[in-house]
């Protein structure tokens, strides 16, 4: 894969590595390897692919395997997607489930501990390292613990021999020998601490209650990896080394790399700083994980306020090591199949204004514990239980009776284009996607293999008749029979009685109650709606230096066109028209809020949403509605084939827009579930109240009360969404594996033959609220140890400040990084402060510098005190070279790895077609950013950061 396709990239790559540090050329130059060939030059390591034991599944043979001395595994490749990347795990087959009673939170802990500080690591220092070499912390370096594995990951950018061989021996140190020590345990606590309280407390209130109720009688149920709030206050470096030294050993991790280098240096360096490392003691037995316990609890009810009513059920069954073999998958195929038949059926009645808003059927392995059939139904209102009738009768109708040859056809249609899909474009696969997907495969003790591989599988069974209505109806009874089968019900308030109810309801005859099956005729895009004579273009002007083409058709419409093979098999379509938020009332408040919810749902002429689903099966097509600063977005992305079909349901959306009633019934009960939960939690609130508050009360960006969106009506949906559908330019941006020629023939005979439309009406601008001398409080309904505050300063908007937006962005990143030390690793007042610089390119004004930190009551004094200073350092003196390394190298890594993919490009020169400022931006990219200096910023901080224009608000707990 070339770095970028266009010209213009190339150099702005190059221009960017110049100016800030290490080139991709600097790595060593790559040794060709056979496919099937082992790797040169690692003696004493056994290659024999330990992943693909028992398995006959074709290999995926780009995979290199080892085994050291020692135990330890390791599986690396190459992969040049974004080009220069170098993406490493190391996986420790332990989690939560290897903890003992007095240990919950322990593998957390270490994730914790062993990123402060280790052998070759001063304290707090690995993220300042990886950030000199390019690496983002917290996207780029980061840990996750699971109940069966701790995994730690480094996305390293630009990778070289040398910065990967130091990063491998940071990390071989992280694995072997943290800085587990009472210090270091004594700082990091209130950082996990604050962790746990940080965490949604309806959500995991719910999840906790989940575990216990499915896995009851099993270690899961009690061993949610955060831990608990009495073992992490009692940890000491003697109690947290034990569970180290128990299980963090070479023989029981394993070392996945994939990136653009050779995969014989990744096996050198892999032996070089991780073949030494030696267990402590025997390696333990692997712990026993259960068997569901059928003599439990049926079901369980809990009391959130928070959530929604929700009904979850679940048929049991012991998760038991499969060799992962071909016709093990195919029989899974089916299985999937069954669920994903009965999920649809359930969809139908949902969109039918039915008892329940959503409600679907899904098979997991669950933490090698169990097998699951999971049932989830979210019910219209507090009506739980007529709800989890009309869903118990779906399913009791789908074990009863076959479904038809033409329903098993529509479901393994789009089975098989999600699967050939990722044959076409398997080239553009990310290498940190495919090492991810290694190590959970390895969780659940699997393989992986080549999406071609996959696919013949699919193929095979569907050419030897394992999709039939027979072999469905035998999967469906087979994945709803279990050694135990469990319900968890959530309710707003108490009742007494709902235990009895929700028993009575489980044991209630279904039996003949789901009615008449819906039968859904075929649909072909001759049924859309006509669009009129294709239009002329009136001009075609190439754009040398990003490789694009502008393009003007004789009725307004006009293109973006960019034709590129850097992402094979895909197609990326952006429709922008009209003016979005811009257009919308600005004095009043409307029905607007619905449109993402309700706009695609409500059909395209006389076809419904089910019509629809029919129309694009099997095929690559879709449609997304968004709602920016200045347009409305239709989004789809769509192969070379299916684009002039995708084009055609896009333009008909907009020249006849179907109005069907039922969506905006569901897009009320949907809004209204949920609307609960605003006041739970600190981050609730701010998602409903800071947006408008920043605007200064603009009702377009007002959450609307619970009144408001009762008393929507569909006339009111249309009176608002129709003429906004009508007006307003049209841009089109078609960006991706398709020639120019074909993409504007395309366009032509679809958007180019809509009618000219009449100019939309822009509203007046956003305002950014006053100064306050005290912060503005808001409470909310949650735990009393939980609090938010927010420091925002208004900075700008429009196209002509780009180069400025560019400059307060990498002040977001300067800010951010000092107030995640203070805050952070320092204060361990809050896990996850955050800072961002905000500019509305479609506007002339409503940009802002953010800083939000999730934190104790207690501490919202500090992220007030601690922000103001670093925002006052800032415009005080210049950052020093070093931090402005560390800065300067990762925002451009991010950028040349975005860069890599069209979206990027999308995103940077959306407007553009009206509005040369936006494309005259993007050709300034290399020149703005290799022009900041700390100089630069620190004069950008002093216009904006001002002490008299900020803007504070608190969220704390009621009453306090």
């Amino acid at each position: 894969m070339a770095f970028l396709s266009r010209a213009f990239g190339a150099s702005l790559i190059l221009s960017l590595v110049v100016a800030v540090g290490p080139t991709v050329a600097q790595q060593v130059a790559p040794v060709a390897v056979p496919a099937d060939a082992p790797l040169p030059g690692i003696p004493g390591v056994d290659q024999s692919a330990w992943l693909y034991k028992g398995s006959d599944l074709g290999r995926d043979a780009e995979w290199k395997f080892g085994t050291l001395p020692n135990g330890l595994r390791f599986a690396v490749r190459r992969n040049g997607v974004p080009p220069g990347q170098v993406a490493v795990r190391v996986r420790i087959d332990a989690g939560s489930l290897n903890e003992r009673d007095d240990e919950r939170g322990f593998a957390h802990f270490i994730e914790h501990l062993s990123f402060r500080g280790s052998e070759y690591v001063p304290d707090s220092q690995a993220k300042r390292i990886w950030q000199r070499f390019g690496a983002t912390f917290g996207s780029d370096s980061n840990a996750q613990t699971t109940p069966v594995s701790t995994t730690y990951k480094l996305d390293l950018p630009s990778a070289t021999e040398a910065g990967l061989d130091e990063s491998m021996k940071i990390l071989g140190g992280m694995m072997a020998k943290p800085a587990i020590t009472d210090a270091a345990i004594t700082a990091e606590r209130p950082v996990v601490l604050a962790e746990q309280r940080e965490q949604p407390g309806p959500q995991v209130r719910f999840g906790d209650a989940l575990r216990q109720t499915f896995f009851a009688g099993q270690p899961l149920a009690e061993r949610s990896p955060i831990g608990t709030v009495k073992t992490l206050e009692a940890a000491t470096a003697a109690s947290v080394g034990g569970f180290h030294d128990r299980w963090y050993r070479p023989e029981r991790t394993t070392v996945i790399v994939a990136g653009d280098m050779d995969p014989g240096v990744f096996a050198r360096l892999i032996v070089k700083n991780f073949g030494g490392w030696k267990g402590v003691g025997a390696n333990p037995a692997d712990p026993d994980f259960g068997k569901p316990d059928a003599s439990k609890p049926v079901s369980g009810v809990v009391v959130e306020p928070g959530l929604p009513p929700l009904a979850a059920m679940a048929v049991i069954r012991p998760w038991t090591f499969n060799d992962d073999t071909v016709i093990f998958n195919q029989k899974r195929m089916v299985d999937t199949l069954a669920a994903r038949l009965i999920s649809r059926r359930l969809e139908q009645r949902a969109r039918g204004g039915g008892s329940f808003i959503q409600a679907g059927v899904s098979i997991d392995d669950v933490s090698r514990s169990a097998n699951v059939t999971s049932v989830n139904i979210v019910p219209v209102g507090d009506a739980w239980e007529p709800a989890l009738k009309d869903v118990r009768a779906v399913i009791a109708d789908a074990m009863a009776q076959a479904p038809t040859q033409a329903e098993v056809d529509r479901e393994y249609a789009d089975f098989d284009t999600i699967l050939r899909t990722s044959v076409e474009t398997s080239r553009v696969e990310a290498g940190a996607k495919q090492a991810d997907d290694m190590g959970e495969a390895l969780d659940i003790r699997e393989t992986v293999t080549t999406p071609e591989v996959s696919y013949a599988i699919l193929t095979s069974a569907h050419e030897k008749g394992m999709f039939t209505p027979a072999a469905i109806l035998a999967s469906t009874k087979k994945i709803f029979e279990g050694d135990a089968t469990r319900a968890l019900l959530n309710i707003r308030t108490p009742d007494p009685a709902v235990t009895a109810k929700l028993a009575a309801a489980l044991k209630a005859d279904v039996t003949g109650l789901a009615g008449k099956r819906q039968a859904q005729n075929a649909v072909t895009f001759a049924q859309l709606p006509a669009l009129g004579t294709p239009g002329t273009v009136v001009s075609r002007v190439p754009n040398g230096k990003l490789d694009i083409e502008q393009v003007a058709f004789s009725n307004g419409v006009r293109a973006l066109i960019f034709p590129s093979t850097s992402e094979t098999g895909r197609v990326y379509v952006r429709v922008r028209f009209g003016g979005g938020y811009n257009a919308l009332p600005a004095k009043r408040a409307s029905a607007a809020w619905a449109g993402p919810l309700a706009l695609v749902q409500s059909g395209v002429g006389t076809l419904n949403q089910g019509d629809l689903d029919q129309l694009v099966a099997g095929r690559r097509i879709g449609i997304d509605f968004g709602v920016t600063d200045d347009a409305f977005v239709l989004a789809a992305l769509t192969s070379p084939a299916d684009l002039e079909d995708q084009l055609k349901l896009l333009a008909a959306k907009l020249a006849a827009p179907g109005w069907d009633a039922a969506p905006i019934a569901r897009a009320k009960a949907v809004a209204l579930a949920g609307y609960d939960g605003y006041d739970q939690s600190p981050d609730g609130v701010l998602s409903r109240d800071l947006e408008g508050l920043l605007r200064d009360g603009d009702p377009r960006s007002v959450t609307p009360t619970r009144a408001q969106i009762s008393g929507t009506t569909a006339k009111q949906f249309r009176a608002l969404w129709q003429p906004l559908l009508a007006s307003g330019p049209i841009e089109v941006s078609v960006f991706g594996n398709v020639g120019a020629d074909q993409a504007v023939a395309a366009i032509a005979k679809t958007f180019g033959a809509l009618k000219p439309r009449a100019a939309d009406a822009r509203a007046a601008p956003v305002r950014f609220p006053a100064h306050v001398a005290a912060p503005v409080v808001r409470t909310h309904q949650g735990a009393d140890n939980q609090a938010a505050a927010v420091i925002a300063w208004p900075t700008g908007g429009g196209a002509d400040g780009v180069a400025e937006s560019r400059r307060l962005d990498v002040i977001a990143q300067v800010f951010g990084d000092r107030l995640f030390d203070r805050l952070r690793s320092e204060a361990g007042a809050s896990y996850t402060p955050s800072v961002q610089s905000q500019w509305p390119v479609g506007l002339a004004s409503g940009g802002r510098l953010i800083a939000i930190g999730q934190v104790a009551p207690a501490n919202v004094d500090l992220f007030f005190r601690l922000a103001r200073e670093i925002a006052a350092d800032l415009v005080a003196r210049p950052i020093d070279a070093d931090e402005f390394k560390r800065t300067m190298l990762p925002y451009t890594q991010s950028i040349i790895r975005q860069s890599s993919g069209n979206q990027f490009w999308l995103r940077e020169l959306a407007g553009g077609a009206f509005d040369p400022r936006r494309i005259a931006a993007t050709e300034r990219l290399g020149e703005d950013i290799r022009g900041i200096t700390p100089e630069q910023l620190q004069a950008t901080a002093a216009k904006y950061l001002r002490p008299e224009r900020d803007w504070t608000l608190k969220v704390v707990p009621e009453g306090k």
